[in-house]
């Protein structure tokens, strides 16, 4: 039996990969035109892991001109439903056979430990393109109830050249969740990754090319925000924006397609997601460790992260031990260790914006509980203690605003009906969740939940067969699942007269 590979081991990896760092386009890895580019560096250790082209509106039109010459072409567009599934399917395979390189892309790049980028991120990505290969052939057209003297058939049909635009905190895992409906309803696509992470979406490129998607299919744009990012927002030749990311980002793209040709928008955004423990929840002990992961895993860097944790008063301070002695458990570590459950912050500048929040939480009079402070920094990389803050007022900034990292807001109430409406004081409605053994209360409490998503004693469970998406500013629109396919398809009705 293979021994489970070590810190060593995953170092001695890491300096022997290459890394892809060119844009992809029509089959091809080509330099940015203008010839600039970025450097790439690993929040573990600050070390510049490559130089990736920098695109902008230029190679936007190009990968544009690419996507659209496929689609019109037709080979992938109107390819029979099994021959898209079979090379979507092949297309999973070959990320699985490639899980360990991938994986180790992942934890480089972004930080997340090494332990959840092989068995959540590459193994999730690859389960994403596979449940959409396989339904993409069970999806069937419809035929609308008529007078005999008609027949109308409502069919649905590619939108065409659809945009993904991902962040940086599950950077595969994101763009897996569009590329799989996007690419099996018969699109082409050109995913443009954060610039933070995009080693893992260059690498997957040419796996689709090798899967047997057409040139021109499944392009890839690394670049800045304000330059790609906006040139495919603003593009004329693209249909379908699909974006996730912040509510500021996902504003402007609303505001680019509303000034370009009025192209569909997919907004999946911010979250200050309510955790709400009643003091009737049936396992306190499982409570707080959902609550410490909710909030830690993945150094916090969560849009779904349980921010904010509202407390029954008569349980919340032997509650909050519960949960400080687990994060207490999770402080961070080298990512490349299999033993680490905690990692790096992204990069410094998330690192700053973190630490600014846990400044204003103490200067605004929340109580520091917990960590609050840089950890590692001898290692030049980004690393943040795992914090709790109590005594916080939900009018306060840390427990308004999203903060996407290590930082727990505690907030006490007295009654069920002032846990919900502090839970939906906030523009966010991404998701929440409700500990309690009182089923009529769990299923009140989910229905007045302003949330896309509602757990009931437990915290981030979900499949791709689930909805993800939210409510007010957390955006519209839902990735996963069989809904996921209908942004990327428009229906046609066709109306043919049978009367004589």
């Amino acid at each position: 039996m293979a021994t489970a590979p070590t810190l060593d081991d995953y170092r001695k990896q890491a300096g022997g990969l290459s890394y892809r760092n060119q844009a992809f386009i029509a089959g091809r890895y080509v330099p940015a035109a203008s010839g600039k580019t970025f450097d790439c560096v690993s929040p573990i250790d600050g070390k510049v892991l490559t130089a990736v082209a920098a695109c902008e509106a230029e190679d936007v039109d190009r990968a544009v001109a690419a996507a659209r010459a496929a689609f019109e072409k037709g080979a992938w567009a109107n390819a029979a439903p099994a021959r898209r599934k079979q090379v979507l399917r092949r297309f999973a395979e070959l990320i699985l056979k490639h899980k360990d390189e991938l994986a180790l892309l992942e934890t480089l790049d972004m930080g997340k430990p090494i332990r959840y980028s092989a068995s959540v991120d590459i193994p999730g990505a690859a389960n994403a393109i596979a449940w959409y290969a396989e339904a993409i052939d069970k999806l069937y057209d419809e035929i609308a109830p008529t007078d005999p003297s008609a027949l109308a058939l409502i069919t649905r049909e590619p939108v065409g050249v659809v945009a993904a635009v991902v962040p940086w905190n599950f950077p595969l895992l994101m763009a897996s969740w569009k590329l799989g409906p996007a690419l099996a309803a018969g699109n082409s696509v050109i995913l443009k990754p954060a610039e933070q992470s995009p080693l893992t979406a260059l690498r997957v490129a040419e796996l689709g090319l090798e899967a047997g998607l057409p040139e021109g299919v499944f392009n890839v744009l690394p670049g800045f925000g304000e330059t790609a990012g906006q040139a495919l927002g603003r593009h004329m030749g693209v249909d379908c924006v699909a974006f996730t990311g912040s509510t500021e980002v996902g504003k402007y793209f609303l505001k680019y397609a509303a000034e370009s040709n009025m192209k569909t928008v997919s907004l999946e955004c911010g979250g200050k997601s309510p955790n709400i423990v009643l003091a009737d929840a049936p396992d306190l002990d499982a409570a707080a460790k959902a609550a410490a992961f909710g909030i830690f895993f993945n150094q916090g860097e969560v849009c779904n992260a349980a921010s904010r944790l509202l407390v029954d008063a008569s349980i919340k301070d032997a509650f909050l031990e519960k949960v400080m002695a687990v994060g207490a458990r999770l402080q961070p570590g080298n990512p490349l260790d299999p033993k680490t459950h905690m990692g790096a912050m992204v990069d410094r500048a998330q690192t700053a914006r973190v630490l600014d929040y846990i400044d204003q939480g103490r200067a605004d009079g929340a109580e520091l509980r917990m960590g609050g402070k840089q950890a590692l920094a001898d290692s030049g990389g980004c690393y943040i203690e795992p914090t709790v803050f109590d005594k916080v007022d939900n009018r306060m900034r840390i427990a308004q605003e999203e903060i996407f990292g290590p930082v727990l807001s505690t907030i006490a109430f007295k009654a069920p009906e002032e846990a919900l409406r502090i839970a939906n004081d906030t523009i966010y409605g991404l998701a929440a969740a409700v500990w309690t053994r009182d089923i009529s209360t769990a299923h009140r409490m989910a229905r007045a939940l302003r949330a896309g998503v509602v757990w009931v004693n437990t915290y981030d469970a979900g499949e791709i067969t689930t909805p993800f998406g939210g409510y007010k500013q957390s955006g519209f629109g839902r990735d996963r699942s069989l809904h996921a396919i209908d942004k990327y398809t428009q229906l046609k009705t066709t109306w043919i007269n049978l009367a004589r």
